[in-house]
């Protein structure tokens, strides 16, 4: 049986957006953003806010951990994409989860679009673009689980 929650992340460089999924429901929602450069602490700082944030709104248990996987628009796979993986592995390591990757193109174009009627500033924006693209990521899992990339299984120690 599939795990219940759905934890996405959409992993930035500077801001990393994070989303909520429930199967029941069948929805997903923007669920915060956090501000830690992916470089401080040689992307440490992050992944241990990431994990916070799991803990804190899922408990860690019964939850399926998605990643936003940068692909190009002939499915190739990038040096974004590579970072991702790394990351991913990271992740799927500390937290002794598979983190499954999901097809991310357009879904900073989504959010855009979910936000133009919005009356909301550029900055205002761009603060909650991060969060809506997470929930784009996992809404898009949860309509079609055939959107995964590819999963991310723990190792015994990080890449």
């Amino acid at each position: 049986m599939s795990p219940m929650r759905i934890f996405a992340i959409d992993l930035g460089d500077q801001r990393t957006g994070l989303a909520l999924g429930d199967r029941i429901t069948n929805i997903a929602s923007p669920a915060g953003l956090i501000e830690i450069p992916i470089d401080r602490n040689d992307g440490q700082a992050l992944l241990n806010e990431i994990i916070a944030q799991l803990l804190a709104s899922t408990g860690g248990t019964d939850t399926e951990m998605l990643i936003g996987m940068p692909l190009n628009m002939d499915d190739t796979e990038g040096p974004r994409a590579k970072l991702v993986r790394t990351f991913a592995q990271r992740l799927a390591n500390t937290t002794k989860l598979p983190v499954i990757l999901i097809d991310e193109r357009r879904t900073s174009i989504a959010a855009d679009h979910r936000m133009a009627q919005t009356g909301l500033t550029h900055k205002q924006k761009k603060k909650r673009r991060d969060a809506i693209a997470a929930a784009t990521i996992a809404q898009s899992y949860l309509d079609d689980p055939g959107s995964a990339v590819d999963t991310i299984e723990p190792t015994e120690s990080d890449p």
